[in-house]
């Protein structure tokens, strides 16, 4: 199921866990890859409960006939705080209990990245849809492993870049087809965030410790390390589990503009930057992509965390006939190629979070088995693409994308 021709015909080779299992159910593994009714019930596991996953599996509950079954983490406390959200769903330390249930229909997976290929494989090889949270991928071989596993299934796969699911899309695309634009050679997009940190310092809880945490299957296939609380509680803070800002907000950036424009993986990708403000963390709190596409586009992305004065998507598509300007609200507008206004136009609202309409979608598409707005091959492409920012930042060189060996260079 690809929105892209041929993605899956013509491919090239081959912690925490919330699962939701629930008491009783008529759902069978039978049920499964048929059309189902809009009043159909679908039973859900969520596979990693931190912050992430509870949102989503508070968004998943609000969906109409749906039934959270079954909810898996590798730590005791995420397991207590999933239960207060889905009081009807027993509870797991192993995520193969959870895609063990035959009852179990869809697999929502929120761990942290380095995880995202290791719980994906397993769901789809056990016949469950998958809603997978970004960054899809953590490196070309964890993208492979994935798109290989989904191959030759009729299973469904929606990637977690919710912004995919608000109108903006829609109206770039309108607009590309209109002409209003004319030829657009590069587009310029901002995430600024005020914040230590970027907002994601979080507390160590005085239970977070290796009789409450399963340190193992956390670390999964990252290199091994003693237990550390900080890495856990923490775990976007180090390049073994995270891409950063990246793999955070760049892919739902890449994800609105690979779709609206139809971008393929970059052939080249340049990162500069530096950590000047959070001594705590590997990762950059500064920095700048650009991105050169075979379609003859330069995608730029900017991002700090010691300012907000472009806020949180305020991105510019620059074209020969007009410049468009979509908004952190999803709005869209556009102006006269030479108009200026000295300052940055505001977004009409705040930013708008479509975490609830990308989950119906997801769902909706269970019940008719057609492809969701965020399908694997985005989630690849945009994988990818990020892989390449955080290489090129890491290597201190510009990288570029073999599609014949679909390895980074």
């Amino acid at each position: 199921m690809s929105s892209r021709r041929g993605f899956l015909g013509t491919m090239i080779g081959g912690a925490a866990g919330v699962a939701v299992a629930g008491a009783t159910t008529t759902a069978s593994a039978a049920a499964r890859g048929r059309i189902r009714g809009a009043n159909d019930r679908i039973r859900f596991g969520l596979i990693g409960g931190g912050g992430r996953g509870k949102e989503i599996l508070k968004a998943a509950i609000g969906c109409p006939n749906v039934e959270p079954a079954a909810v898996a983490d590798v730590y005791t406390r995420r397991l207590d705080e999933a239960k207060a959200i889905a009081p009807g769903a027993s509870t797991h330390r192993d995520y193969r209990a959870l895609l063990d249930d035959k009852s179990i229909d869809a697999v929502l997976i929120a761990t942290p990245q380095h995880l995202h290929a290791l719980h994906f494989v397993a769901a789809i090889e056990a016949g469950k849809d998958v809603y997978q949270e970004k960054t899809m991928a953590f490196n070309p071989n964890h993208a492979r492993r994935m798109r290989n596993a989904l191959e030759g299934t009729d299973r469904i796969v929606q990637v977690g870049m919710q912004m995919n699911s608000g109108d903006g899309v829609r109206k770039v695309r309108d607009h590309v087809a209109a002409k209003d634009l004319g030829d657009v050679a590069m587009v310029e997009t901002h995430h600024f965030r005020n914040a230590a940190y970027g907002g994601w310092m979080r507390d160590v809880p005085a239970d977070c410790t290796p009789e409450h945490v399963d340190w193992k299957a956390f670390e999964g296939e990252a290199r091994h390390v003693p237990f550390d609380p900080q890495r856990y509680i923490n775990w976007r803070f180090f390049w073994d589990y995270s891409g950063g800002n990246v793999f955070e907000n760049m892919v739902h950036t890449l994800g609105f503009w690979f779709a609206a424009l139809n971008l393929s993986i970059p052939e080249s990708v340049t990162s500069t930057g530096a950590n000047y403000r959070s001594p705590k963390m590997s990762v950059p709190d500064t920095f700048q992509v650009s991105m050169s596409h075979p379609e003859n586009v330069l995608l730029t992305f900017s991002s700090m965390f010691g300012n907000g004065y472009y806020g949180e998507g305020r991105d510019l598509a620059f074209g020969t006939k007009g410049t468009l300007i979509h908004g952190s609200s999803d709005e869209v507008e556009v102006v006269a190629p030479g108009a200026r206004s000295g300052e940055p136009k505001k977004s009409a609202g705040s930013h708008k979070d479509l975490t609830s309409l990308h989950m119906q979608n997801f769902f909706d598409c269970v019940r008719s088995r057609s492809e969701p707005v965020c399908p694997l091959e985005l989630g690849f492409r945009t994988s990818i693409a990020c892989r390449m920012a955080v290489d090129s930042y890491r290597r201190g060189t510009t990288v570029r994308w073999d599609p014949k060996t679909e390895e980074i260079v």
